[in-house]
């Protein structure tokens, strides 16, 4: 059975559940691959041999990512900073006391555009929910920051992957084995930028003079 008959099976609702409960699940504060999900799934609806649509994979994208959010928000509010120990303990990998200090301190300075911005930061995108509510920022500021940020993040993404693959199929006449090959370069690129970026801001939290230059002695 080839890759085409296999993908074209697939139905569309089966995808778009997929996508929202991923993104949802993460936006509870469960470190789950959010992002690459997407990215696939958008790529996956850019190819006319198949039945997914670009905008409902971004509709349940946004979806997902404000109720998880909120639910986040909700269980944050109920239980407080002592929610991420436990977090911690479950995954230290991913929300360990470094991660919980860093997403602390860029809320304590960006204040609501942290959670907008975070959609974009694995880190934050994790912890934007539930630190929100332990911290008491109002409903009504997380949410029109929450709902922003989804809006731009998810259907920023969708649209982006959409139209590159798209521009792909010029040279891709059937989704092979190639274009399989491709969707799983593009969500693993976009995994290691972002965990790249979060592993700098873990390590300047943890050292803070890292970042800069030591002053030199007589």
């Amino acid at each position: 059975m080839s890759v085409d008959s296999i993908l074209e099976a697939i139905p569309p609702i089966a995808v778009y559940l997929i996508v929202g409960l991923v993104v949802g699940v993460e936006s509870l504060g469960i470190p789950l691959p959010g992002e690459i999900v997407l990215v696939s799934a958008a790529l996956l609806s850019s190819q006319h041999e198949l039945a997914v649509n670009p905008i409902g994979v971004g509709a349940v994208a946004v979806a997902g990512a404000v109720i998880g959010d909120s639910i986040g928000y909700l269980v944050g509010r109920r239980y407080g900073l002592a929610l991420f120990e436990k977090l911690g303990r479950r995954f230290p990998k991913h929300a360990g006391p470094k991660h919980v200090a860093l997403a602390e301190r860029l809320f304590a300075r960006w204040g609501m555009w942290a959670v907008f911005v975070g959609r974009f930061v694995a880190l934050l995108r994790i912890f934007a929910g539930p630190l929100a509510g332990a911290l008491g920022m109002h409903y009504p500021r997380f949410l029109i920051a929450n709902v922003g940020g989804a809006l731009a993040w998810a259907g920023g993404t969708t649209a982006a992957v959409y139209f590159l693959g798209l521009a792909a199929e010029k040279w891709l006449s059937r989704f092979s084995w190639i274009g399989l090959i491709v969707a799983v370069l593009v969500g693993l690129g976009v995994a290691l930028v972002v965990r790249h970026r979060t592993e700098k801001l873990l390590d300047q939290e943890e050292d803070p003079t890292a970042s800069t230059e030591p002053t030199s002695t007589p």
